[in-house]
């Protein structure tokens, strides 16, 4: 079964679909008035330095200011100097101690060096968005610029030359990294990328040449551009996606809209001139996303719980801090026993799991709760199955074994928002949490609130305003609570429904 690329273009949103086997294994959703922000490289000025986090944080002229750990710190060896000499702990030798040697015009952070030797507010810096926005958080900044290419990463702040770990024969790696060495221009760290496994030698010049030309005219931008302000924006989600997923592997690029259309080929024709066959502008009609079966993949995405074919469920639950994810057997009894029907329940849970983080692109701390099992011959066989399904996924991924508590705990790395932010967000009744009051508890609060004020009230009156279905409750229900606060309070208590209330909120007018 052939693997597709499909692209729907609109001037309100742009979404693309990677199918593998038919099946949607990665979504990708961007609006062009929020257009994502990693890869561009900004002029920001530091804000604020806290030594107590070992961060800053660095106005480049978004909403809010990005982010920039320590680690991420890379300046020049003077200005170290200054910042030393500032704090009176210079002793003559902090130059070499932050560079290793005189010459060496950019440093990076040794330790025992902190956030303040590096930089001071009111300092001005050049930084890569390295991670969104996400949710109340401000981007997460670098000061170790990459430049992605076709086949190669460019790092023009190190020296350091690297090569995909999903390049596993080693002689191709030897070869890759001999090519490197001998095209690379002296003080330049490249990364070579997966695709360029099967790569010439004149495809891995090709790249370099443009990445060192973009370099050049991001320097030059650097020393003119406003403070803060960008130098260097990263392309655009369609040419992005087609410069990082289109391989051999892809049998076709489908895109809906002429003029993307011409602006994929243009790409492909640039960088990939081999693979140019492959790309096809879709008919009008039908929709690109139907004609495929995807739109409704899309929408299942976003459900909680996911059936497995032999009758169980996932259930994926977010939270601020973690994802958890509960494999329950469901509707599935098996039929050789408990174990085996366990057993066999994870194993396919194991292969969902991986499938529908790299779908729903979730990131950060991951708890799998798979069912107990008593053998330790099937928890290992379950961790396997769970480490091979994830093979596939791009981003990295860290899983450890199964511990006592039949947990396995694993970390995806976040690049990005996940599908269920790009598409939804919180309720505006229960603003996130997923529940609300029950009725019957508001009506007591509206009980005892009645109880609590008819002593201090002149009137003859009170008016309740709640929402119709805790009126219901009141009226009906609660009806004879109703007639005893009437008596015991001396006054008349009149439900009035209000369909526009939150279904919390309730009001008393004294007449």
């Amino acid at each position: 079964m052939s693997t597709q690329l499909l692209i729907n273009a609109t001037p309100y949103e742009i979404r693309i679909a990677l199918l593998e086997h038919g099946n949607l294994a990665e979504f990708y959703l961007e609006h062009p008035a929020e257009k994502g922000l990693v890869g561009n490289v900004y002029r920001g000025r530091v804000v604020r330095v806290l030594p107590g986090m070992q961060a800053a944080f660095v106005d480049v002229g978004l909403e809010r200011t990005g982010f920039l750990y320590v680690d991420d710190v890379l300046v020049t060896s003077n200005e170290v100097e200054k910042r030393l000499a500032r704090c009176d702990r210079g002793d003559g030798t902090g130059h070499d101690t932050c560079c290793g040697h005189d010459t060496d015009p950019l440093c990076r952070r040794h330790p025992g060096q902190n956030i303040e030797d590096l930089l001071s507010e009111g300092q001005d810096i050049m930084v890569q968005v390295c991670k969104e926005p996400l949710g109340s958080k401000g981007a997460r900044l670098t000061c170790h610029i990459t430049l992605p290419c076709r086949n190669l990463v460019f790092m023009p702040r190190t020296e350091h030359i690297g090569i995909s770990r999903k390049i596993e024969d080693e002689d191709v790696r030897q070869m890759l990294r001999q090519d490197i060495e001998a095209l690379r221009p002296a003080g330049a760290g490249f990364i070579v990328r997966t695709v360029a496994e099967t790569a010439t030698n004149e495809d891995l010049e090709a790249d370099m040449e443009f990445l060192l030309h973009t370099w050049e005219e991001i320097q030059a931008r650097a020393t003119t551009a406003p403070v803060p302000g960008l130098i260097y924006q990263d392309l655009d989600i369609t040419l992005r996606v087609v410069r990082d997923v289109f391989s051999p592997e892809v049998d076709q690029v489908v895109v809906d809209e002429p003029e993307t259309y011409q602006r994929v080929l243009q790409f492909v024709e640039t960088f990939v001139p081999h693979l140019k066959g492959r790309v096809e502008l879709a008919p009008e009609d039908p929709p690109i996303f139907d004609a495929y079966g995807v739109e409704l993949e899309v929408n299942r995405a976003l459900e909680r719980k996911i059936w497995l074919r032999c009758g169980g469920y996932i259930i994926i639950e977010p939270t601020e801090a973690l994802t958890v994810i509960d494999v329950n057997t469901g509707r599935y009894v098996g039929k050789n026993g408990l174990e085996e029907t366990i057993f066999k329940t994870n194993m396919e849970a194991a292969k969902e799991i991986a499938y529908q983080l790299r779908l729903r692109n979730i990131g950060g701390i991951i708890i799998v709760d798979f069912i107990d099992m008593e053998d330790e011959e099937h928890r290992e066989a379950v961790f396997n199955a769970l480490k091979e399904a994830a093979k596939k996924d791009k981003s990295r991924l860290n899983i450890l074994r199964v511990s006592e508590f039949g947990l396995v705990q694993m970390t995806r790395k976040r690049n990005r928002e996940d599908l269920e932010h790009l598409m939804c967000e919180p309720c505006n009744c229960c603003q996130g949490t997923g529940v609300i009051r029950s009725s019957r508890s508001l009506c007591y609060d509206v009980f005892r609130q009645i109880e609590r004020e008819a002593c201090r009230r002149q009137a003859e009156t009170v008016v309740v305003r709640v929402h119709p279905r805790v009126a219901e409750l009141l009226l009906r229900e609660e009806a004879h609570t109703v007639d005893y606060l009437e008596k015991k309070c001396g006054k008349r208590i009149q439900i009035m429904p209000i369909k526009d209330f939150h279904p919390e909120k309730y009001e008393f007018t004294w007449q």
